[in-house]
């Protein structure tokens, strides 16, 4: 199947499009599609926005949250390649309830929703396949808030550090991707309390901390805090 303007390989936009859809339904999806580059910090998607687009995380990693009346922020989730961060909204609403924001240098991939809708509504294997991926995302999003929320402070603070290592960076040392500000925005604890337990991690021995360098040195105890504590 020629599709010069498509190198989808190994994308998650493979198994969504080009297994449900025709040959001419890919060939008009690839000719619009756009690549996005954004540099940490970038907004990618502001809450309150109209929704215009389907977007794909090619690479990098974001963090979904909505603005509080305070000002301050309760971040959502992280999402990393492969995960669709517009699918929350798309068919529910018109504008955006959440922004997105990279925390490191990121690429998306951006599909004009029109042709996504259109394509679901004369295509109910895609659009099937669709609901899934749609009700994947709110269910991860769900049970990561339900494993977070059952935790007291040492549990959560260990169970982002192992979120980290096996589901991000896939190592046990690695840079940690986000502040501690943000951590404490995303477990629901005040930012000192995170540093506090970070710092009693580390003179557990558990972990070691260099900066935002991250080491676990023993990762079942930190397993066992996670899960009991």
């Amino acid at each position: 199947m020629p599709l010069s303007s498509c190198n989808c390989e190994g994308c998650e936009l493979k198994s969504l499009f080009f297994e449900n859809a025709s040959t001419l339904e890919i060939e008009a999806i690839c000719t619009q599609k756009v690549e996005k580059q954004f540099k940490k910090g970038d907004l990618i998607i502001r809450e309150g926005d109209e929704i215009k687009e389907f977007i794909y995380l090619k690479e990098g990693l974001v963090k979904l949250f909505r603005s509080g009346n305070d000002g301050k922020e309760q971040i959502i989730c992280f999402a990393g390649p492969l995960d669709f961060v517009s699918l929350l909204s798309i068919f529910s609403e018109t504008r955006y309830n959440y922004s997105v924001t990279a925390i490191e240098d990121s690429v998306s991939c951006n599909l004009l929703l029109d042709e996504i809708k259109q394509m679901a509504k004369r295509n109910g294997k895609f659009a099937l396949s669709l609901i899934e991926k749609i009700n994947r995302a709110s269910d991860k999003i769900i049970l990561t808030f339900l494993d977070v929320k059952q935790r007291r402070l040492y549990g959560r603070v260990a169970y982002i550090l192992l979120y980290f290592s096996d589901a991000i960076c896939k190592s046990d040392t690695f840079e940690l991707p986000v502040s501690r500000k943000e951590i404490a925005e995303f477990i629901g604890m005040t930012t000192e309390n995170v540093i506090r337990t970070l710092s009693e991690l580390r003179k557990d021995k558990i972990i070691n901390i260099s900066g935002k360098t991250i080491e676990i040195n023993d990762k079942e105890k930190l397993k066992r805090i996670s899960e009991f504590s």
